[in-house]
This record gives C-alpha cells, structure tokens and sequence, in this order.
C-alpha cells in the first residue's frame, strides 16, 4: 500500500471518519497528504539503515520534512546508536532553535527512556517503540502499564501508539492516562488486517 497518492487518499478517509490529525513519514507522502486534508500533520521520516534507529534519526532528516510544513515532529529518543553518531538531545536542540513553531513528540519504549527524554523538554511523549526494542520486545499489546507511569510523572501529553488493534485497546489507553491515541496498522495496512479475520476464521 506505500505511495503518496496512496496514502493521502487513507488520510482523507480517516479525515471523513473523524480523525483530528494525521501520522505521516517522508516528504512525498507528507506534501500529498496537506494537499488534500487540512489536519494537523505528526510528521517522521523513516529511514532504514544498519543502525536500529530509524524513526527520524538524524537532524537532516527531521529537516527534511520539517521544511515542507508540518505541526508535530517525531523522532526516536531512544539511547540505540543512529547515523553520524547523533544524539537525540542535539537533534532536539537544533529544532527548538530553527523551527520554534513545531512541537516536538519523543518516541520511547520505557519508563527509563521516558525518563530521560523529559529532561530534554519535549512537548509530547509517545509510547510508539513499545514491544520494538530490545528492551521492551515481551510487549506484545499495548503497554497501559507504561502508559500509567508515565503519567505519574509528568503532565506532558502522553500519545498512545502501537499495538492498538480495537477501539478497546484505544479506550484503554486513555482511561490509562493518554492524551490521545494513534492508530496505525488497524487502519493503513488491509492484508493485517484481512490475515487477522483469516486466523480466526481458520481457529474456528
């Protein structure tokens, strides 16, 4: 399903049903989608390499899309190695200097991690890499537990993401203390979710 032309047209389905922002990667995708919604835009910019972060590794990267326009950056805050040696902290300094409009959201998979990237001042804090780090693998839902610790202490908006497969597991979410919740493969990705009814159906 990857394409821009693609992908603005699922964000224009969530617009019509009710979403109030859009997740996006890349600078393709990201202009394809402002050009036919008018939501606010949580931008990243995924690129794969031999280091384990991928989700807006390096500043250039979160240049890249941040100079096409967009609400909310993301980017992995993590300690795992990235490109160039980057730190995140530095990454995030250099935002705030140049683009002191956009809000900044640290992407985490624990309360260690949650920890540490609040002392850096980031506007929103997600649980996005819970269950897909080496840290946290034995999620395997998503993490209410760390949705709860985090909210002891902070009153930074918590953003739920990954793993949330039901509208059940999205009010769990913010009975536990999000904010808000991002859904993500349950919407974008038809054979997971066709492979989804198809086990079930094959259980039976």
């Amino acid at each position: 399903m990857y394409g821009s032309e693609i992908m603005a047209a699922f964000a224009m389905a969530a617009q019509i049903g009710g979403a109030v922002a859009i997740r996006a990667t890349g600078k393709n995708d990201i202009v394809a989608i402002k050009k036919k919604t008018n939501l606010p835009i949580v931008g990243i910019n995924k690129q794969f390499s031999d280091y384990p972060v991928y989700i807006t590794p390096t500043y250039e990267s979160a240049k890249e899309i941040l100079d096409v326009g967009i609400d909310v950056i993301a980017l992995d805050t993590t300690d795992r190695k990235r490109p160039n040696n980057e730190k995140y902290k530095d990454i995030i300094k250099k935002i705030r200097a140049n683009y002191p409009n956009v809000l900044i959201m640290g992407e985490i998979s624990t309360i260690d991690e949650a920890i540490e990237t609040l002392k850096h001042g980031v506007d929103l804090i997600s649980t996005t890499l819970a269950g897909y780090t080496e840290q946290s693998k034995e999620i395997k839902s998503i993490d209410l537990d760390l949705i709860r610790e985090i909210k002891k202490i902070s009153g930074v908006p918590i953003i739920a993401e990954g793993k949330i497969k039901t509208v059940e597991d999205a009010l769990n979410a913010l009975k536990a203390g999000a904010y808000s919740v991002v859904v993500g493969t349950s919407i974008t990705r038809p054979e997971i979710i066709t492979k989804r009814f198809v086990e079930k159906i094959k259980e039976f």
